[in-house]
């Protein structure tokens, strides 16, 4: 498959009253066609900030630079307004974290699903209108004609985000990005919800960059996984490498915290990563895991280089100088 984007240490930086806050620092990525790729960390480590970046919808006081942030072949960084609107909802979609605030309350369902598709020339009502029907018995909402007309307060969160990503799909769009897509859903329309996201990626073949903190969610529906940690992507590899493997300390550490139902006996005191996020405001230098790592030393102190440790043709990199250290640490028994 060939590459449809190419990031190359993108960096997006906010002003704030006690210096500059340095929310993604040099991060490297791709993305190919039709291929799931999971960004996943916790919260506060820049996933958002950098699907915003792909999206030009920055703060307008955030400093966003890179040497290469391209769309099939289009640079982003610096594309003029008029281009990157024809790109954004015709070729690039997005679906947000919570619909309700995404979502115009003043205007139909049907208006809002048949907007970007009749920028594109030629398109009739009519034709985005079927689109839309079609689209929202595809996402699983019956009484998709009668939905038109409604408003999204009349709507539930779990038929909102269905029509976000029925939104998401009505150009037919290359890549398609989901920042937490399911967070403020309950759990089994939750995995109702990532089920279908999984089911039209592969029947459109569509690129999705899926955004989550959930290292459950990345196990069923990733093909790659790149682990973000202050600003940094710490580790990329496919995703069964990820979970057999782990490289980085931090990726250990987040398996480490995950209960095992039949090994995790009830009662039993749950493992965490000790320490705290380090502040990413002013001067950040050397691995910013190293205080909160087992098998740190004086060489941590030092900014680690991004190592390829796999063989052959196969790529898992991890952002770490003690990466044969770290592939020696056991994992736990409760996320073996």
């Amino acid at each position: 498959m060939s590459v449809l984007l190419d990031v190359k240490n993108l960096r997006v930086d906010l002003p704030t009253e006690n210096g500059m806050l340095h929310a993604v620092r040099g991060i490297d990525f791709q993305v190919k066609r039709g291929e799931m790729l999971c960004l996943v960390g916790e919260s506060g480590c820049g996933k958002s900030m950098t699907s915003l970046a792909l999206m030009g919808l920055l703060p307008r006081k955030a400093i966003c630079t890179a040497d290469r942030m391209a769309f099939d072949g289009v640079e982003l960084i610096g594309l003029p307004d008029k281009e990157l609107n024809q790109l954004r909802g015709q070729r690039m979609s997005m679906i947000f974290q919570e619909p309700m605030t995404s979502l115009n309350p003043a205007y139909t369902l049907g208006n809002q699903l048949c907007e970007a598709m009749l920028e594109k020339p030629g398109v009739t009502r009519a034709e985005a209108r079927e689109r839309a029907i079609y689209l929202l018995h595809r996402t699983g909402i019956s009484n998709a004609e009668d939905r038109l007309r409604q408003y999204p307060h009349q709507l539930s969160g779990g038929l909102r985000q269905r029509v976000m990503i029925a939104m998401a799909l009505m150009c037919g769009p290359d890549l398609i990005i989901a920042d937490e897509p399911t967070t403020a859903l309950d759990v089994t329309i939750q995995a109702q919800i990532l089920r279908m996201i999984r089911e039209l990626q592969r029947e459109f073949g569509t690129a999705v960059v899926f955004i989550t903190h959930d290292l459950g969610v990345v196990s069923r529906i990733a093909d790659r996984v790149a682990v973000m940690y202050a600003g940094q992507v710490v580790e990329t590899t496919d995703v069964a490498q990820l979970f057999a493997s782990p490289q980085h300390p931090y990726t250990r550490g987040l398996l480490n915290c995950i209960p095992v139902r039949g090994k995790t006996l009830p009662g039993s005191k749950l493992q965490a990563i000790p320490g705290v996020v380090p502040s990413l405001v002013g001067d950040v230098s050397g691995c910013v895991f190293r205080n909160r790592c087992s098998i740190a030393d004086a060489t941590c102190e030092q900014d680690p280089p991004m190592v390829n440790t796999a063989a052959g043709d196969k790529i898992h990199t991890a952002r770490c100088h003690k990466v044969t250290a770290a592939d020696a640490m056991q994992l736990s028994e409760a996320a073996a």
